[in-house]
């Protein structure tokens, strides 16, 4: 297999297709953006994890049912207009539906993926499943997989809908991690802070409810969207927006690339 930069994800194609794009994950949600002044944006770590890795688009127009039973048969599967789409099958049985996935993906040592739904995707009565591979030696490929929630119940996707995100993380990272709970009384700093926060936040929920002027002008506190401690000072690697770079087509052969 040909070799690539630490810094690079490859997307090797395990066949050609262009009906399964790939791209950055957007910010937009539909139930964010119906949100009453679309409030639902002011939660930055919502924003934050709607862009945190790239999804895979669905292939075709189709709709699916469960029966409730176990076997690879329980699901029913109609394809707009009868074309079937030989990637999209029940083939794990209790009312699991699965996407191949036409791309065998190459990351640089110790880096996994997690292999997931959108991230803060609502999709009623279906479940995304979330699996972690590790992708900087594998040579197989994963499926996605979803599980329908309820029996009897019609669920329907359209092409061009995400239905896979990736997200690369190291793979050691959360074994390294000591997980240690204290009392906040053990740290002076942490506390008075903390209490800071609070008492600040109290403040504005109750000038809120009490229909202050500046308090309802404001409509919510912006610190943490802005980077802002509890005495206004900003931390310097704040982010409050993703910039992930799309895949690239290169092909060596023909000597071709596509930015």
């Amino acid at each position: 297999m040909a070799t690539h930069n630490d810094g690079q994800i490859v997307a090797w194609e395990t066949h050609a297709q262009t009906d399964m794009t790939i791209e950055p994950a957007p910010i937009a949600r539909d139930w964010m953006s119906q949100s009453d002044r679309r409030f639902a944006y002011r939660c930055l770590p919502l924003v934050i994890a709607n862009q945190a890795g790239w999804v895979i688009g669905c292939p075709a127009d189709f709709s699916v049912r469960w029966n409730g039973g176990e076997s690879d048969n329980s699901l029913r599967i109609r394809f707009a207009h009868g074309r079937e789409d030989g990637r999209i099958v029940s083939h794990f049985g209790h009312g699991v539906l699965t996407f191949s996935i036409p791309f065998l993906f190459r990351t640089p040592p110790g880096i996994n993926l997690w292999v997931k739904g959108p991230a803060n995707l609502i999709k009623d009565g279906i479940q995304p499943l979330e699996g972690v591979v590790e992708t900087d030696w594998t040579c197989a490929t994963f499926t996605m997989n979803w599980k329908l929630t309820r029996a009897n119940r019609t669920v329907r996707f359209n092409r061009g809908e995400h239905i896979c995100m990736i997200v690369p993380v190291p793979r050691s990272l959360a074994q390294s991690l000591d997980p240690v709970q204290r009392p906040m009384k053990d740290d002076e700093e942490v506390s008075r802070k903390f209490g800071n926060w609070k008492r600040s936040r109290e403040a504005f929920s109750a000038a809120v409810k009490n229909m202050d002027e500046e308090a309802v002008r404001q409509g919510w506190q912006r610190e943490y969207m802005l980077g802002l401690d509890e005495s206004g000072v900003v931390f310097p690697e704040h982010q409050t927006r993703l910039a992930l770079r799309p895949f690239r087509r290169v092909d060596e052969s023909r000597g071709v690339v596509d930015e």
